[in-house]
């Protein structure tokens, strides 16, 4: 087991430009060029364990790839996507699992998706219920609850969806299930979840269209997406994957953290993925946004100038920023007063239980908190060095990493930060001395 010391550091003024690139693009390339009609090229694909795993079952499935320096060349099985011969391996990629889950179920053959023992028991049943409601022929351990899964390809159906949760793995299983289809498909759900899968999509030839609802099923509004299914081959594509918000985030925090000012270059800056730097500016902070591009997603740099920081209430959007929230909590910890997360039972079903790993670390370096089924209440006081784990969730071992910027401290199990960031280690070091041991 990895066990990664961290030196209490100073302040600092620093420039990041070799962030790690968009995990949740990255993964979306590699599955997408299966479905194209010509070879797809991806600048920047996102080397981590997650991503990588995703990438080696696309060529299971007959993609051809070849890299050159930082670009990568994807060229589409001719026949269709093939059968594969063994296990398709998910690692630790809950993204990966969901989004194969539909883009297989219209496929003919038989697939298994399998992962490592985090992902095992992470809940699938929210993906395996709506693709059976549409045809699909799924199995999964436990009555469909959990992986490994069993798919065969089976004729699907065109549906109108309505999701009782916001989830961007939820929604994108159905489209890629959808575009299986003949007619037309709608899904509904209460709140936009990310939409790199439509503006990919898009992109590629696909008529899918997005809106805000006033009033769903539920009476609370909404966003539905409509598009048609056409069996088709979509357009080929070149993407260059920008810096991933969420791993810029970690940055973000460590300049509030110790009053300090860092430049996160060529950031995703798409609206559904920023969410979590608006609640630092609501707690104090000086945050700025330079948009520099446009093409699939806006893209810029963004600017954040920590200082003191005050308490705050989050319980909107909060699908916007699940996977911010351990961070947050860590700028909680600091600010004057109690902060509070509610609506974010989300969080337990992600790689780790985040609400229990957030606080059960929070206090063990002196802080007061409060759990909620739902969500979490802390206390802003000082932190105090402390061994922590990261609960084998690289959030929240990232996470903790930059809490022990202000005393001191180590991460227990910190090997699962490769995951979506493999030089998170080597920025840090730029900030204060870190050392595996």
């Amino acid at each position: 087991m990895r066990i990664t010391k961290i030196a209490a550091a100073k302040r600092f003024e620093l420039e990041f430009d070799s962030i790690a690139t968009d995990k949740s693009i990255s993964h979306r390339g590699a599955m997408f060029a299966l479905l194209a009609n010509a070879p797809c090229e991806i600048k920047g694909f996102l080397e981590g364990e997650d991503t990588l795993h995703t990438l080696e079952i696309a060529k299971n499935l007959g993609l051809v790839v070849e890299k050159k320096g930082d670009m990568f060349y994807l060229t589409p099985p001719k026949g269709g996507l093939q059968e594969p011969k063994q296990v398709l391996d998910c690692g630790n990629a809950g993204t990966g699992m969901r989004l194969y889950a539909g883009l297989l179920s219209g496929v003919k053959g038989h697939f298994v998706l399998s992962g490592d023992e985090y992902l095992n028991v992470r809940p699938m049943g929210r993906v395996i219920e709506p693709l059976i409601a549409i045809g699909a022929d799924i199995r999964g351990r436990e009555q469909n609850k959990y992986a490994p899964l069993s798919i065969q390809g089976a004729r699907l159906k065109s549906f109108n969806y309505q999701s009782k949760i916001a989830s961007a793995q939820v929604k994108s299983a159905m489209i890629l299930a959808g575009l299986h289809t003949e007619g037309k498909c709608r899904f509904y759900e209460p709140l936009l979840s990310r939409n790199h899968t439509e503006n990919m999509l898009k992109g590629m030839g696909v008529k899918i269209q997005g809106r805000e609802i006033q009033s769903g099923t539920n009476g609370t509004g909404g966003y539905e997406v409509e598009f048609e299914g056409s069996c088709k081959k979509l357009e080929s594509f070149k993407l260059e994957v920008p810096a991933d918000p969420s791993s810029a985030f970690f940055f973000a925090v460590a300049a509030c953290v110790l009053e300090s000012k860092v430049l996160l270059k060529n950031v995703l800056l798409n609206k559904t993925r920023i969410e979590a730097f608006k609640i630092l500016e609501s707690m104090g902070a000086k945050v700025s946004y330079n948009v520099r591009s446009s093409l699939y997603e806006e893209i810029g740099d963004i600017e954040v100038q920590g200082g003191r920081l005050q308490a705050v209430q989050v319980d909107k959007n909060i699908a916007w920023l699940i996977d911010e929230l351990p961070a947050l909590g860590v700028c909680f910890a600091l600010a004057k007063g109690r902060s509070e997360v509610r609506n974010a039972k989300e969080l337990r079903v992600k790689e780790s239980d985040r609400i229990l790993a957030t606080i059960t670390n929070l206090r063990a370096m002196g802080i007061e908190c409060e759990e909620f089924e739902d969500g979490f209440s802390v206390n802003g006081g000082e932190l105090k060095r402390a061994r922590v784990s990261s609960f084998g969730d690289h959030r929240i071992a990232m996470s903790f990493a930059i809490a022990q910027l202000v005393c001191g401290g180590e991460i227990e199990d910190s090997a699962c930060i490769d995951v979506s960031f493999p030089n998170f280690l080597e920025l840090l070091g730029r900030i204060t001395d870190v050392e595996n041991i």
